[in-house]
């Protein structure tokens, strides 16, 4: 079987990774489809329904399809997946793909068999679901196979999983529905309600990105922001410092931090002891928020790692389950 044939998935809130067998990460797209009210169907996914949205004259639709990490509408998620899939696989469409795909440590039954469903219905030869923790753990290269613990905070855009990882299972998890969606949504909010001003979720994520900070010691800098004025809807720009950005996330970030301890006191204590001698691994998009480690680290006492390229390691770990797909179906199943 051609190794394009091989494909894993990130199913994010926000945006889907796709890992190609020999090619490594080749999608990274909004989890999104444009839907024509006129036409009344969806017309595009991922970036070009964002761009088609930017230049919207009122006869699209914003959609996403997945919410807090599982699927909120079906048919729109199928054709969405199918869509990545047929792109990923390019030349090799005639041939049904071997899909792994990551999900959250904490969804139901029901949930996993309708995003397998999702899959096979996208055109998937099969399917391998795998925790979106042990796979965020393998792509940053931890040895999830080791009988000793590690622990992992991986903060999507819709949802942070905290999970304790040994021996490919995970013996410890929370999930909550906090992520870095939470902290754009947190900044568009507080200049709302402190400066009667409008500004759209793009200009949040980029205040978040550009001066954002969890951390009180931590002072970056500060941002001209443009918006529309709510009563008078005229443009005003006002300044905004990295202070005013760390006090309007700081409910999220210490959503986060609460989570991580919750785990840490139901960890075994062997386990909690090889977490506390190696650290705590932070991933996901989210967890590139400015002093969100250093956060942690100061609440829990235990160092804190940023993972390599943390936006895309939940992906290369399903590259690395690929590849060591034998060894894994033998000795771990969600």
């Amino acid at each position: 079987m051609p190794a394009a044939t091989d494909i894993g998935i990130d199913l994010g809130t926000s945006t889907i990774v796709v890992y190609v067998k020999g090619k490594g990460i080749i999608l990274r797209e909004p989890a999104l489809a444009a839907f024509d009210k006129d036409k009344n169907m969806v017309v595009a996914f991922g970036d070009e329904a964002r761009s088609r949205l930017e230049h919207n004259s009122g006869n699209l639709l914003a959609l996403h399809p997945l919410k807090g990490g599982v699927i909120s509408d079906f048919l729109v998620t199928e054709k969405m997946l199918q869509y990545f899939i047929q792109k990923s696989m390019g030349h090799f469409r005639l041939f049904k793909p071997h899909i792994v795909l990551c999900i959250p440590s904490g969804v139901t039954e029901i949930e996993k068999r309708a995003v397998e469903e999702a899959a096979y219905q996208a055109g998937a030869r099969d399917v391998v679901l795998v925790p979106e923790p042990v796979a965020a753990a393998m792509g940053a290269g931890i040895d999830v196979l080791r009988p000793s613990g590690s622990m992992v905070v991986s903060v999507g855009g819709g949802i942070t999983e905290i999970a304790v990882i040994s021996l490919a299972g995970i013996v410890v998890s929370q999930s909550i529905q906090v992520g870095g969606d939470s902290f754009d949504q947190a900044v568009l909010q507080y200049v709302r309600d402190v400066y009667g001003l409008f500004i759209g979720e793009q200009t949040a994520e980029e205040i978040k990105i550009h001066i954002g900070t969890a951390d009180r010691e931590k002072r970056l800098d500060h941002a001209e922001i443009r918006g529309r004025d709510i009563h008078t809807g005229t443009p005003r720009t006002i300044s905004m410092t990295s202070d005013q950005v760390r006090e309007a996330v700081e409910k999220p970030v210490r959503q986060i931090a609460d989570a991580v301890h919750v785990v840490l006191e139901r960890t075994p204590p062997d386990l909690a002891a090889d977490i506390a001698e190696r650290g705590i691994l932070l991933t996901g998009g989210g967890a590139q928020l400015n002093g969100l480690a250093e956060v942690i680290h100061k609440d829990t006492g235990i160092a804190v790692m940023m993972a390599e390229n943390p936006e895309t390691a939940v992906a290369r770990g399903t590259g690395v389950y690929i590849r060591n797909i034998n060894v894994m179906d033998k000795t771990y199943h969600v």
